[in-house]
């Protein structure tokens, strides 16, 4: 087998955009206000009448034709819905305005709805940045901008949000660890406006295709999964006990040094180093332990004989 020649499974099909997606853009349709379409419809009943009454019957089948088609023209828009309008096949526009409107004989309308909806996606199962199991799950905020789109470039757009919505949650969990022990770091637990506004670019950029407005995307669940729960709760409490004693070590080493400062300047009492070092050892163990301290009087002298 030569090395110039290319496999055939690459040749085989385009990969990415290039194959036959279908350009289309939402546009206003042509659409007359629904009084004029009343207005024909009393028309076509004022003719037919006189056309009865003046022994014309044989022609009133044509003001019925029209009426029919008149009235089968006439659509209802309600507030946060459209009517995107096809003409045998081929796609003439959308109506927005609210109310009745007179539209193309003939023709198909759909319904699209374009008011703000939410969805809260299953709860997925990713592993993190560290491969720690976790559970992830999150509301979608979304809304239909493009109508057009949204029925003709995609087969089903609610769908579509659903499954590019939970992919784009996959990738933005995987890249960021659950938590993070330095606080400057991102995490999905301890940076949720950074990953929300990651999950809405990331959403966004994926359901674009389908016309498809993305307005704010939130975590609604987020945990470690049940088989490592356990032990990441001790690691956590663990973290909190060392991070605890660092703070407390740090304050006592501080207040030691206040001390000896204190007595020094004061003059009261003149200690040597290894009296120095017995005091900061005593402070120490009474600052640092768990439980509080016994204090020992001594009546002794200072120095055994």
């Amino acid at each position: 087998m030569s090395g110039d020649k290319s496999s055939p499974l690459l040749d085989a099909a385009p990969f990415g955009h290039s194959g036959a997606r279908v350009e289309v853009t939402e546009r206003k349709a042509r659409a007359a206000p629904g009084g004029f379409g009343i207005a024909a419809l009393v028309l076509c009943v004022v003719i037919a009448v006189w056309l009865l009454r003046t022994g014309h019957a044989q022609f009133v089948e044509w003001p019925t034709l029209v009426f029919v088609l008149v009235l089968s023209s006439l659509v209802i828009v309600q507030p946060g819905q459209t009517r995107v309008v096809q003409f045998f096949g081929r796609y003439t526009g959308t109506v927005r305005r609210t109310g009745l409107s007179w539209v193309v004989p003939l023709a198909a309308r759909r319904r699209v709805s374009v008011r703000v909806r939410n969805f809260e996606t299953n709860h997925l199962r990713v592993n993190d940045a560290l491969g720690n199991p976790i559970e992830i799950a999150a509301i979608v905020v979304w809304q239909v901008a493009d109508t057009a789109k949204a029925l003709y470039a995609v087969d089903d757009y609610t769908d579509f949000v659903s499954v590019q919505a939970e992919s784009a949650i996959r990738h933005v969990a995987a890249i960021h660890p659950y938590d993070s022990a330095d606080t400057e770091g991102t995490s999905l637990r301890g940076s949720t406006d950074v990953v929300a506004n990651e999950l809405s670019h990331e959403v966004t950029a994926r359901v674009a295709l389908a016309g498809v407005e993305i307005i704010e995307v939130r975590i609604s669940h987020l945990a470690y999964a049940p088989e490592i729960a356990q032990a990441m709760l001790r690691r956590q409490q663990a973290n909190a006990v060392v991070d605890a004693r660092s703070r407390i070590v740090e304050g006592a080493v501080g207040m030691v040094e206040m001390a000896l400062d204190r007595l020094n300047e004061s003059n009261y009492v003149t200690l040597d180093d290894e009296r120095k070092a017995a005091m900061a050892s005593n402070l120490m163990v009474v600052l640092c332990s768990d439980q509080p301290a016994s204090p020992v009087v001594n009546t002794g002298t200072l120095y055994s004989s």
